[in-house]
């Protein structure tokens, strides 16, 4: 018996063409057992690799993977707010396109829907280079002091919505590393409930990540600016 009747699973993914196979086949074969419909959506965003190709590939295998392509780079957040916004199901989960959550664990999140409208990961040992992870600490207690945001891992990219989350959202904003922050910020102010999941983070094997780049650093606390000023 499947334990949730349809669900949408989308993966944001810039240049994860060495990921991104390995990522789709290991979610469609857990869809197959707790679901009785699904979709799985790429966001391509705006990829200069062979992503496209290789996704295009996995779409022959399986009708239930689409692909969704930016022409042009739009961010972290603007790859997944196109992910939300793209899901026609009544439970969306996402995670990152490059292979560092085990997607099976999404069975440890279904039960905690019946008390929350946002189930989320929060990793129980990161597999980040130090200055991340002081980074990280650092960035939620910053969050804490602006919004009164307390959870144990804003950034982990592995969640559970139900969908009248997002339709309540319709106006996601950033398109860079704020989005997991400002999509929970928003969400509790709605009055939504969130729950919290422990998860395992593995190392990138392919490919390199882009959130520790200054540029996008930078452009994160000019978005957590106009969201303050936004809220208050």
């Amino acid at each position: 018996m499947s334990l949730v009747k349809e669900i949408s699973v989308f993966f944001p993914a810039y240049n994860e063409a060495e990921n991104i196979t390995e990522v789709v086949r290991k979610a469609l074969a857990v869809l197959e057992e707790i679901a009785d419909n699904y979709e799985v959506l790429v966001i391509n965003d705006g990829s200069s690799d062979n992503t496209v190709e290789v996704v295009t590939n996995l779409i022959k295998d399986n009708k239930s993977v689409k692909l969704i392509t930016h022409r042009e780079n739009q961010g972290y957040g603007g790859a997944i707010k196109t992910g939300l916004y793209s899901s026609r199901y009544d439970l969306i989960a996402f995670n990152d396109g490059d292979g560092q959550f085990d997607f099976s664990q999404i069975r440890g999140f279904l039960p905690k829907l019946s008390g929350a409208d946002l189930v989320i990961g929060y990793r129980k040992k990161r597999s980040d280079p130090f200055f991340r992870l002081i980074n990280a600490k650092l960035y939620s207690i910053f969050l804490f002091a602006l919004f009164g945001l307390r959870v144990r891992d804003v950034d982990c990219a592995f969640k559970l919505i139900k969908k009248e989350v997002v339709d309540a959202l319709p106006n996601l904003e950033s398109n860079g590393a704020l989005i997991s922050a400002e999509l929970l910020i928003r969400a509790r102010k709605k009055g939504f409930r969130i729950a919290q999941v422990p998860v395992n983070h593995f190392p990138r094997t392919f490919g390199s990540p882009t959130g520790a780049n200054l540029k996008v650093i930078v452009k994160m606390f000019g978005e957590v600016l106009k969201l303050y000023r936004d809220l208050k």
